[in-house]
């Protein structure tokens, strides 16, 4: 994978940044003021700034001929700056979602069954996205297919940001997450590798099965959603938010699979991407009880000053991931209008 087109004086700092090693260094610059609080969770320069990043922990770039660049200093400043600014807006939001969740203190005895509770009461609110069920019934096949491109950003890198997270917790909820990454890895199969699923659904559709191929086209919002967990899982102090995050999403993914595959189905897509979903319908109500009662509440049991974050980092979840959702939406909806008028 090569380093992608820069979009902004962000980006385009990180980017040019990496090319010139070893030659020289050039200073990233700070991000701008916020204005609305979403504006760094949609802006697509700060976002894919500190994608590539985070990348550097991962799979790292072709382009970048020194590997001491993931923990170069001034690239690491550079990246403090840009999260400091990241999480404001995250807790922003956060801070902005309607609650009507009774104090952490009233759900239980203990911190393991007030985390519990907490969880359990903020994902049974939620059904199949409205994302899901515009694919369940109205999508296009190109809407679909778009959709597709746009989720490759985090599919492709599927539960990599948790792996992070195991030496960073111990006990059972270590046990626990080992556990469930060992489901999304393959069960010791890599053809049933969830990364591996997801990329022949891909390959099914004749489009393209590397990461770089999407990043150039993800929203600022997407870009967010997958950032948000790497900011959490790269940071220690966020342990507890990363599993709260990972709660969330395996807790709300079950119903809008089974809503996706219907509409994979409907539209009479590959097996192949089928089945990818078909995957997650099962998994992901398994996982659900997994990452909240065996990973999250296990956590807080251990290190009870954790249960805020982890309550933070799911909320999160659920914000970050709504508003993904909704800039998609919305990019639908302007196109048909567009096209009607046309």
């Amino acid at each position: 994978m090569r380093l992608p087109q820069p979009c902004g004086p962000l980006s385009e700092g990180v980017v040019e940044t990496l090319r010139a090693r070893p030659q020289g260094l050039h200073a990233v610059p700070e991000p701008r003021a916020m204005g609305d609080v979403t504006y760094p969770l949609t802006d697509r320069d700060l976002q894919l700034a500190l994608w590539v990043l985070y990348e550097l922990h991962y799979r790292g770039f072709d382009d970048v001929d020194d590997p001491r660049a993931e923990w170069d200093p001034l690239l690491m400043v550079s990246r403090a700056a840009l999260e400091r600014t990241f999480e404001h807006a995250v807790r922003e939001l956060v801070g902005a979602t309607p609650q009507d969740a009774p104090a952490l203190e009233d759900l239980g005895d203990t911190p393991a069954e007030q985390v519990t509770a907490a969880l359990v009461r903020m994902t049974a609110r939620s059904g199949p996205s409205e994302v899901a069920q515009f694919l369940h019934r109205r999508a296009t096949r190109q809407e679909f297919c778009s959709y597709l491109a746009e989720r490759a950003v985090h599919h492709l890198r599927e539960s990599d940001p948790q792996s992070f997270v195991l030496p960073r917790i111990g006990g059972a909820a270590k046990v626990a997450l080992a556990e469930l990454q060992y489901d999304e890895y393959g069960g010791g199969r890599p053809d049933r590798l969830h990364q591996a699923l997801f990329a022949r659904g891909l390959a099914s559709l004749d489009l393209p099965t590397d990461l770089a191929s999407y990043v150039e086209q993800a929203t600022g919002a997407t870009l967010a959603s997958v950032n948000l967990m790497s900011l959490f899982a790269l940071n220690r102090r966020l342990r507890g938010a990363a599993m709260g995050h990972l709660a969330a999403f395996e807790a709300t993914s079950s119903l809008p699979c089974d809503r996706i595959l219907r509409g994979a189905r409907r539209l009479r897509l590959p097996e192949e991407v089928a089945d990818y979903y078909d995957e997650h319908v099962e998994a992901d109500a398994v996982h659900e009880q997994l990452a909240i009662r065996g990973i999250c509440a296990a956590l807080v049991a251990d290190e009870p000053e954790l249960a805020p974050d982890v309550v933070f980092g799911a909320t999160a979840c659920l914000a970050v991931d709504g508003l993904a959702g909704q800039v998609l939406l919305d990019g639908w909806r302007a196109r048909r209008e567009d096209r009607a008028a046309g």
